[in-house]
């Protein structure tokens, strides 16, 4: 019986930059495909921002055919005006993958770190490097936000089981 490849994007939300990666689950592999970060001036206005991204977004699920999608969840921010506005990102995100027939998985930050580095706890530089080294890749993926939603891809393939850290292979 042979198990079939699922391509998972996973999204780290955010107003300013939007970090994307998309892993193959392969049975118990991960292979890297791609990432990126859709980033957005200050100077525009709010819903031409919000626009540009469903319309990015909508192109990468056109180019990667994703069947799974899973984003770092939303945590308590002592900025407000900031946690607004990537609350309103991530509205457009559910409504963007909901357009495109894909429903959303989410995980909070600590599970993406349990996930990607083995412990809650872990820093950024360990989750990235775990990114780094479980999907056989030269370098560290950039910018930061592009690392973390590859983070949160591999966190979705954890989930989903099946998936052995032992198993990653470069693409």
């Amino acid at each position: 019986m042979s198990i079939s490849k699922i391509q998972i994007l996973g999204i780290d939300p955010g107003l300013a930059s939007l970090g994307w990666g998309v892993v193959e689950q392969d049975g118990a592999r991960l292979v890297y495909k791609a990432h990126g970060c859709l980033s957005t001036k200050a100077d525009m206005p709010p819903a031409a921002r919000l626009a540009y991204i469903r319309d990015q977004l909508l192109l990468i699920v056109s180019q990667y055919q994703p069947q799974h999608v899973a984003m770092e969840g939303l945590f308590f921010s002592r900025n407000v005006s900031s946690a607004f506005q990537v609350a309103e990102v991530r509205g457009v995100i559910r409504l963007s993958f909901y357009d495109a027939g894909l429903q959303v998985a989410e995980y909070l930050p600590n599970a993406v770190k349990q996930a990607a580095a083995g412990s809650a706890n872990a820093g950024k530089a360990d989750v990235q490097n775990f990114v780094k080294l479980l999907l056989g890749l030269q370098a560290i993926p950039k910018p930061d936000h592009a690392a973390d939603a590859l983070a949160v891809a591999i966190c979705h393939a954890f989930h989903q089981g099946g998936v052995s850290a032992a198993l990653a292979k470069p693409r």
